[in-house]
């Protein structure tokens, strides 16, 4: 409950599927990424997705930089999940 997993993806990659459990939906690519990372709870610990783990990596890092304690990347991305994805 206290664990949110956050694709930082594109639309259009997250239509091609996404890690089952994932919240929310946040394209690192967006203009308003740091104002939406801004609005999360500090408190929760968070995963980061994305494709292979840059760009999950480069928002894990954001997050860090604004005080959030409980941040992880996804090594590897969905391309290296092997729990399967859904649509």
């Amino acid at each position: 409950k206290n664990t949110v997993i956050i694709d930082v993806r594109t639309p259009g990659e997250i239509q091609q599927g996404y890690i089952k459990g994932t919240s929310k939906f946040i394209d690192i690519s967006d203009p308003q990424f740091e104002q939406k990372i801004n609005a999360l709870d500090k408190s929760k610990n968070y995963i980061m997705v994305c494709r292979s783990g840059a760009r999950s990596g480069r928002a894990a890092q954001i997050m860090a930089g604004k005080g959030f304690k409980k941040v992880y990347n996804l090594s590897g991305g969905v391309l290296n999940w092997s729990g399967g994805l859904t649509k």
